[in-house]
Formats: structure tokens, C-alpha cells, sequence
């Protein structure tokens, strides 16, 4: 089974060795039909501390590192201005 990628906007840098990514995606609602924004946040592991607050980051998943950590920084698509 191949590994999930996921794209989204670092929302925190604070820890050590960790980013927490906000991804978005978009589901119609079921009654009105209306495109809605879903967000959901993953933390996910960054070794050099490279990532800053804005980037637009690449995702994959990966075993387990930590309690909550599923997610490897894959690349930087897009660094924050």
C-alpha cells in the first residue's frame, strides 16, 4: 500500500525536531451542496529544524516516531515571505 501525502501550511515551529502542519480539504455538504473547508492538523517530524512558520510543506506518512507524530517532512514546496 503506497504511503499518504498530504500538502498544507506549517502553523507551529516551536518544538524540537517537530512541525505542526494545517491541512485543508474540501467536501461538499451533503444536504446544500456547499463547498466547505475542512481543516485538520498533523504533527510531523522535521530533523533539521528547516521549516518556519508559513512554509507550504510536503507530508508523508511514516511508522511511528512519537505518541502523536505519524507524518515525515518530505520537502519544502514553498517558503513563507
Amino acid at each position: 500500500m503506497p504511503k499518504k501525502e498530504k500538502q498544507g501550511v506549517v502553523s507551529s515551529n516551536k518544538m524540537d525536531k517537530t512541525v505542526v502542519v494545517k491541512v485543508a480539504e474540501y467536501r461538499q455538504h451533503p444536504k446544500y451542496k456547499k463547498i466547505i473547508e475542512h481543516t485538520k492538523s498533523y504533527k510531523a517530524h522535521d530533523e533539521n529544524n528547516t521549516c518556519k512558520e508559513g512554509d507550504i510543506v510536503r507530508i508523508v506518512e511514516s511508522k511511528p516516531i512519537s505518541g502523536g507524530k505519524r507524518f515525515v517532512v518530505a520537502e519544502v514546496v514553498e517558503k513563507a515571505k
